[in-house]
C-alpha cells in the first residue's frame, strides 16, 4: 500500500463538521456573493440555520424524514405580498438545515459552499413566489 498524501490526510484528520455558527457564516457569505441586484430584490428577509426542520414543517410537507428537507421558505412570497395585510405578520424567513445539508454534501461531488448557495438560492426563489418546478427549469436553463 502506497503512503497517502499526508498533507491532504492531515487536513481532514483535524477537520470537524461545521457547527451552526459555521453554517451561519457560510450562509452569510453565500448571500453576500449573490449579485447586488438580486439581493436588492429579496427585500427584508431573515436567513436562519438550524440542525433540522421542526416536526410541524415535515408534517405540512408530508415528509417522512428530517433529512428530506434541506431548506425552507416561511412567510409571504413577494408575488403575494400586496394581498396579505402587513399587521401582525411574521418576517419572511429562509431556513437552512445543517444536518440534511451535510448529509447531501457527503453523497455528492459539490463543495459545501456550493450546496449551501444552491439551497439558499432555491429558497429565495420561493420567496419570489416560484414553484419547485419553476426553480428547476431556471436552473436547467442556466446549466
Amino acid at each position: 500500500m502506497d503512503m497517502p498524501d499526508t498533507t491532504r490526510i492531515d487536513r481532514w484528520h483535524r477537520t470537524r463538521a461545521p457547527d451552526l455558527e459555521d453554517f451561519e457564516a457560510l450562509a452569510a457569505k453565500a448571500y453576500a456573493e449573490l449579485p447586488q441586484a438580486f439581493r436588492d430584490l429579496t427585500g427584508t428577509i431573515e436567513i436562519r440555520v438550524d440542525d433540522f426542520p421542526e416536526d410541524r414543517a415535515l408534517d405540512e410537507l408530508e415528509l417522512e424524514s428530517p433529512f428530506d428537507l434541506l431548506g425552507l421558505f416561511q412567510g409571504v412570497g413577494l408575488a403575494h405580498d400586496l394581498a396579505v395585510p402587513q399587521t401582525g405578520r411574521m418576517p419572511n424567513r429562509i431556513w437552512l438545515y445543517r444536518r440534511p445539508i451535510l448529509d447531501y454534501w457527503a453523497e455528492h461531488e459539490e463543495t459545501l459552499g456550493d450546496v449551501v448557495t444552491h439551497v439558499l438560492v432555491h429558497e429565495i426563489g420561493h420567496h419570489f413566489g416560484l414553484s419547485d418546478e419553476d426553480i428547476d427549469a431556471i436552473e436547467a436553463a442556466a446549466g
